[in-house]
Protein backbone atom coordinates (compact mmCIF):
# COMPACT_ATOMS: atom_id res chain seq x y z
CA UNK A 1 0.00 0.00 0.00
CA UNK A 2 0.89 3.63 -0.84
CA UNK A 3 0.66 6.94 1.84
CA UNK A 4 -0.23 9.78 -0.05
CA UNK A 5 0.30 13.07 1.16
CA UNK A 6 -3.11 13.33 3.69
CA UNK A 7 -1.85 10.02 5.56
CA UNK A 8 -4.46 8.16 3.43
CA UNK A 9 -3.09 4.65 2.23
CA UNK A 10 -4.25 3.50 -1.35
CA UNK A 11 -3.78 -0.44 -2.81
CA UNK A 12 -1.03 -0.60 -5.26
CA UNK A 13 -2.11 -1.66 -8.26
CA UNK A 14 -0.45 -5.25 -7.64
CA UNK A 15 -2.48 -5.21 -4.72
CA UNK A 16 -6.13 -4.69 -6.85
CA UNK A 17 -7.66 -8.01 -8.61
CA UNK A 18 -7.81 -8.36 -12.31
CA UNK A 19 -10.52 -6.81 -14.41
CA UNK A 20 -12.63 -9.11 -16.42
CA UNK A 21 -15.54 -8.12 -18.48
CA UNK A 22 -17.20 -8.77 -21.58
CA UNK A 23 -16.64 -6.61 -24.79
CA UNK A 24 -17.71 -7.13 -28.89
CA UNK A 25 -18.11 -10.81 -27.79
CA UNK A 26 -14.58 -10.85 -26.36
CA UNK A 27 -13.83 -11.36 -22.89
CA UNK A 28 -11.49 -9.04 -21.88
CA UNK A 29 -8.92 -9.44 -18.67
CA UNK A 30 -7.04 -6.73 -17.59
CA UNK A 31 -3.91 -7.51 -15.40
CA UNK A 32 -2.31 -5.28 -12.96
CA UNK A 33 0.80 -5.21 -11.04
CA UNK A 34 3.72 -7.63 -11.23
CA UNK A 35 3.27 -10.92 -12.62
CA UNK A 36 5.36 -13.38 -11.07
CA UNK A 37 5.30 -16.16 -9.86
CA UNK A 38 2.76 -15.03 -6.85
CA UNK A 39 0.12 -13.46 -9.17
CA UNK A 40 0.29 -16.40 -11.19
CA UNK A 41 -1.36 -17.96 -8.54
CA UNK A 42 -3.35 -15.72 -7.78
CA UNK A 43 -4.74 -15.65 -11.12
CA UNK A 44 -4.37 -18.97 -12.61
CA UNK A 45 -8.12 -19.85 -11.80
CA UNK A 46 -9.12 -16.69 -13.20
CA UNK A 47 -7.76 -17.33 -16.68
CA UNK A 48 -8.55 -20.89 -16.53
CA UNK A 49 -12.28 -19.64 -16.18
CA UNK A 50 -12.00 -16.78 -18.83
CA UNK A 51 -10.29 -19.26 -21.10
CA UNK A 52 -13.39 -21.78 -21.06
CA UNK A 53 -15.60 -19.57 -21.66
CA UNK A 54 -18.08 -19.49 -24.67
CA UNK A 55 -16.48 -16.42 -26.08
CA UNK A 56 -14.45 -16.58 -29.08
CA UNK A 57 -11.84 -14.19 -28.16
CA UNK A 58 -10.44 -13.99 -24.79
CA UNK A 59 -7.97 -10.78 -24.96
CA UNK A 60 -5.55 -10.07 -22.07
CA UNK A 61 -4.72 -6.81 -21.44
CA UNK A 62 -0.90 -6.37 -19.88
CA UNK A 63 -1.06 -1.97 -20.36
CA UNK A 64 -1.50 -2.01 -16.78
CA UNK A 65 1.70 -4.70 -15.87
CA UNK A 66 4.57 -3.36 -14.13
CA UNK A 67 6.47 -6.04 -14.23
CA UNK A 68 6.63 -9.57 -16.23
CA UNK A 69 8.69 -12.67 -15.93
CA UNK A 70 9.06 -16.13 -17.01
CA UNK A 71 5.77 -16.69 -14.91
CA UNK A 72 3.69 -14.43 -16.84
CA UNK A 73 4.28 -16.05 -19.90
CA UNK A 74 3.71 -19.59 -18.40
CA UNK A 75 -0.01 -18.20 -17.93
CA UNK A 76 -0.23 -16.46 -21.26
CA UNK A 77 0.56 -19.89 -22.69
CA UNK A 78 -1.35 -21.74 -20.75
CA UNK A 79 -4.53 -19.41 -21.04
CA UNK A 80 -3.78 -19.76 -25.02
CA UNK A 81 -3.68 -23.50 -25.10
CA UNK A 82 -7.01 -23.55 -23.29
CA UNK A 83 -8.48 -20.90 -25.61
CA UNK A 84 -7.12 -23.08 -28.72
CA UNK A 85 -8.37 -26.10 -27.44
CA UNK A 86 -11.85 -24.75 -27.76
CA UNK A 87 -11.60 -23.60 -31.05
CA UNK A 88 -11.22 -19.94 -29.56
CA UNK A 89 -8.35 -16.90 -29.84
CA UNK A 90 -6.02 -15.28 -27.49
CA UNK A 91 -4.85 -11.93 -28.21
CA UNK A 92 -2.77 -9.79 -25.81
CA UNK A 93 -2.79 -6.15 -25.39
CA UNK A 94 1.44 -5.20 -24.68
CA UNK A 95 3.67 -1.68 -26.31
CA UNK A 96 5.83 -2.32 -22.98
CA UNK A 97 9.05 -2.54 -24.66
CA UNK A 98 10.72 -4.86 -22.24
CA UNK A 99 7.55 -7.39 -22.36
CA UNK A 100 7.43 -7.25 -26.00
CA UNK A 101 11.48 -8.15 -26.08
CA UNK A 102 10.95 -11.09 -23.91
CA UNK A 103 8.51 -12.25 -25.94
CA UNK A 104 10.33 -11.93 -28.79
CA UNK A 105 13.54 -13.51 -27.33
CA UNK A 106 11.04 -16.40 -26.32
CA UNK A 107 9.79 -16.35 -29.69
CA UNK A 108 6.01 -15.95 -29.14
CA UNK A 109 4.90 -12.75 -30.73
CA UNK A 110 3.68 -14.83 -33.24
CA UNK A 111 1.87 -17.20 -31.01
CA UNK A 112 0.40 -14.17 -28.40
CA UNK A 113 0.15 -11.59 -31.27
CA UNK A 114 0.48 -8.98 -29.39
CA UNK A 115 -1.54 -5.72 -29.83
CA UNK A 116 -0.93 -1.84 -29.39
CA UNK A 117 -4.00 -1.31 -27.78
CA UNK A 118 -7.50 -2.73 -26.95
CA UNK A 119 -9.37 -1.65 -29.95
CA UNK A 120 -6.69 -3.20 -32.38
CA UNK A 121 -6.76 -6.96 -30.14
CA UNK A 122 -10.71 -7.23 -30.65
CA UNK A 123 -10.21 -6.62 -34.82
CA UNK A 124 -7.84 -9.15 -35.18
CA UNK A 125 -6.18 -10.73 -37.87
CA UNK A 126 -5.89 -13.73 -35.54
CA UNK A 127 -3.52 -16.41 -35.97
CA UNK A 128 -4.14 -20.07 -37.11
CA UNK A 129 -0.52 -21.29 -36.22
Amino acid sequence: MLQTELGTYEPEESDRPPSVYGLDGAIVVELRGDMDLVAYQRTVSLMDAAASGPEPLVVVDLSRVTFFDCSGISLLMRTRRRVRGRGGHLRVVCTDPLTLRMLRITRLTSALSPAPSLGAALRGPFDET
